[in-house]
């Protein structure tokens, strides 16, 4: 079965077919850095890294590119506030955010590029828009012309009148030819950065960045482009019209990937709104497979609601698998005879779950098929009909399938060493560390192991307090 797409250019599934046979370009909006990246943020880039994880499994040649936005106002703002460098700031917030991606088990991406070493790039673009007649000089910039552009509305399905109450960040010039129309180049304020052009000191817009730095790497038209779906209207539509209008070639990115929203009780998680959850903050009381567990479970394209009964459920879901594991680990370290039913299982397994990834990266599916091997794999092993070669096979399918997902299936979770060297301290103090992210199976194993140990364990408001029995 081939690997569909769903495709928001087309608003319809298509069946993948790379322009260049298997080589595939992927490019995805980074962050702009002046804050700590969210668990909405962590949302888009886990998907899109199991998603290129699964094209070079399948065979293809996957250049992931990602631009980082290291010049915006809203980095000059935040620099401004904090009274330090806004180069300092940004550099700072790109550091924090490369930090949180290889924290989060992010491996894919072969290229993160950010806007200002791009400048003779983005330059070359806005030179050609105004030679064509796209592009229009006013006092404070450089601006596109989006009823110059025919095409204009065609990726969200809005035409250029439908625009006009839609202005991308700041770009609220009184002097545009029309409301919709967004900067390619800022004239710069005094204080603000700047940099030459045959036009004005100046910085990059928004949009404009995008399609400079692709067609550094991939030329005029590449296969896929994802994002948020908030990027859909007017970013993603700026980039067509930008790239379209200088190449003259449609379409510039044959598919169009967009993830759903990350709500926090049905409202999309954004710092404008101040009901977003760092990263960071989420991993100091969580492991990160849980993180890319709960995106997983849930399609792409659908919507997930962030609260803490669905991350307690997501993690009883994670040790169910752990639990099937680490059976199956010590099964293949023993002699027990092999049945073909076993054999059976694991085939069907691998079917399903590719059918699953082929269907528009069905991740909820393909969850589905894990669940069912480990409640079909848990009676076999009460009955006795798992062998070690079974057990061995089993835990091959499921590293391949942990080297797309990454949510930790094969590893060993973290044990706690309970012998008779481990220090008091250290075991109180680990004890609360669980407690914090309410795994209290392993809070609770320690307090058995301090028990052992001659003491007792109080939990009160100020802490853990500690009896000696003895």
């Amino acid at each position: 079965m081939p690997l569909r797409i769903y495709n928001t250019l087309s608003q319809k599934k298509e069946i993948f077919k790379p322009r260049q046979g298997k080589k595939i370009n992927l490019f995805v909006c980074g962050p702009t850095t002046y804050d700590l990246s969210h668990l909405g943020h962590a949302r888009t880039y886990i998907v899109f890294d199991m998603i290129v994880r699964y094209l070079r499994k399948s065979g293809y040649n996957v250049f992931y590119l990602q631009n980082i936005t290291d010049i915006d106002d809203k980095i000059l703002k935040r620099a401004k506030e904090q009274h330090v460098h806004w180069r300092n700031l940004s550099r700072k917030f790109e550091n924090k955010y490369l930090k949180d991606m290889k924290s989060l088990n992010i491996t894919s991406c072969n290229k993160y590029a950010p806007a200002t070493k791009h400048i003779k790039q983005i330059i070359s673009q806005v030179k050609r828009l105004l030679k064509l007649g796209f592009a229009y000089q006013i006092e404070d910039g450089i601006y596109y012309n989006i009823k110059k552009f025919k095409d204009y509305g065609k990726l969200s399905r809005r035409t250029a009148l439908q625009a006009e109450d839609a202005v991308s960040r700041i770009d609220e010039a009184k002097q545009k030819k029309n409301k919709g129309d967004f900067c390619l180049w800022k004239k710069s304020k005094p204080g603000e950065p700047y940099w030459a052009s045959p036009w004005f000191l100046g910085r990059p817009g928004w949009h404009i960045e995008d399609t400079a730095i692709t067609e550094k790497y991939f030329g005029p038209q590449y296969d896929i482009h994802g994002g948020a779906r908030d990027l859909i209207f007017p970013h993603h539509e700026a980039e067509i019209a930008q790239m379209e209008a200088i190449s003259g070639k449609s379409p510039l990115v044959k598919y169009w990937l967009h993830t759903g929203f990350l709500t926090v009780k049905g409202k999309k998680m954004a710092k404008s709104l101040g009901n977003f959850i760092t990263i960071k903050d989420f991993l100091k009381r969580n492991p990160n497979r849980l993180l890319r567990f709960f995106v997983i479970k849930t399609h792409y394209r659908s919507p997930i609601d962030y609260n803490e009964k669905s991350i307690l459920q997501t993690k009883e879901e994670s040790e169910r698998i752990a639990e099937f594991v680490e059976k199956i680990k010590r099964i293949s370290r023993s002699i027990k005879q092999d049945s073909n039913e076993v054999k059976k299982l694991i085939s069907e397994t691998q079917k399903e779950f590719e059918k699953a990834m082929e269907d528009d990266f069905n991740t909820p599916n393909a969850m589905a098929v894990i669940f069912k091997l480990v409640n079909r794999g848990n009676i076999l092993i009460s009955e006795g009909k798992i062998g070690s070669n079974n057990a061995k096979e089993i835990l091959t399918l499921l590293d391949k399938i942990e080297e797309i997902l990454g949510i930790g299936l094969t590893k060993t979770h973290q044990k706690i060493a309970l012998n008779d060297k481990v220090k008091l301290k250290d075991l109180i103090e680990l004890r609360e560390k669980y407690r914090q992210q309410k795994d209290w199976k392993l809070a609770d194993e320690i307090r058995k192991k301090v028990a052992q140990m001659g003491y007792q364990i109080e939990d009160t408001k100020e802490g853990p307090k500690i009896t000696n029995c003895r």
